[in-house]
């Protein structure tokens, strides 16, 4: 804008005419910088008018109220989304630790009876928590052999078929469990209550069945003809869950291969049957 411009701004006035029909019309002259400066003038009262009020009356309340409102719920939804993590978290925890059992179980499942020079041969041997420590009193051998003949979690195990032995538990030997011999079709029931983990068809073992019960424990059913259980099905103890068989490529004659784990480990199931 020039300087002549600016000067004829300057110059210039703005008239206000009101028409009020019981007075006399009147015109009013008002220069545009001065119009200006009013302005800005009352802007600045305004806001200094609005701040004063906010500050020393109860709209300060009001507004801090709101203000608390919003930081509560931006903190309700901080604390939701914090509970949803945990909650995730959690059940990628559970996740991870039902796949390890899966695969845990699978691997029983593929694992009838092992070669003496197997890789994990050795570890599957007798715990040396089964052996009386030289030097222990009278009262702790006691304690000892009755914990090992009836051991407090486990005095209601039943046997899981009504058949006869045909072989033995022998570690040693590589025979992780025994034997029942059984005709083809005779009912498996549960030894006790637990949840089912793994139920499926292995080429070695034929139909499975892997039950995980309180205290770590684990039992294990081999080569039978028919399952009736599926994974995390709940069963009780004397319920039926499959028919003996004699299905799968380690198998040679109907029968019932049944296995008892404690703590990753195989145990002699007569330490838990009680018939």
């Amino acid at each position: 804008m020039s300087l002549f411009s600016i000067k004829n701004l300057k110059k210039s006035s703005i008239y206000i005419t009101p028409n009020f029909p019981t007075l006399e019309t009147k015109r009013y002259k008002i220069k545009i910088f001065q119009l200006v400066s009013y302005v800005i003038l009352f802007v600045f009262i305004l806001i200094l008018l609005l701040s004063l009020l906010f500050t020393y009356s109860p709209l300060n309340n009001v507004i801090m109220f709101m203000e608390n409102n919003k930081i509560e719920n931006q903190s309700a939804k901080i604390l939701e989304l914090e509970d949803k993590i945990i909650i995730l978290v959690n059940e990628l925890d559970r996740i991870s630790d039902v796949d390890k059992r899966l695969n845990y179980a699978l691997t029983l499942a593929k694992t009838d009876s092992l070669d003496s020079t197997a890789a994990i041969y050795d570890s599957l041997r007798k715990s040396d928590g089964n052996l009386i420590p030289a030097g222990g009193s009278i009262l702790f051998i006691f304690d000892k052999l009755i914990n090992q003949y009836f051991p407090s979690d486990s005095l209601f195990w039943i046997k899981p078929i009504n058949a006869i032995i045909g072989r033995e538990f022998n570690p040693e030997n590589g025979h992780l469990g025994m034997d029942f011999l059984a005709k083809d079709g005779t009912p498996v029931m549960a030894p006790a209550d637990g949840t089912i983990i793994f139920a499926n068809y292995t080429t070695e073992n034929g139909n499975v069945i892997i039950i995980q019960h309180k205290n770590n424990y684990l039992s294990i059913f081999k080569h039978c003809s028919q399952v009736f259980k599926s994974v995390r099905s709940n069963v009780t103890q004397g319920e039926i869950i499959a028919l003996s068989g004699n299905t799968g490529t380690n198998s040679s004659g109907a029968h019932l291969h049944f296995e008892i784990w404690k703590n990753s480990k195989p145990i002699n199931p007569h330490s838990l049957i009680i018939n």
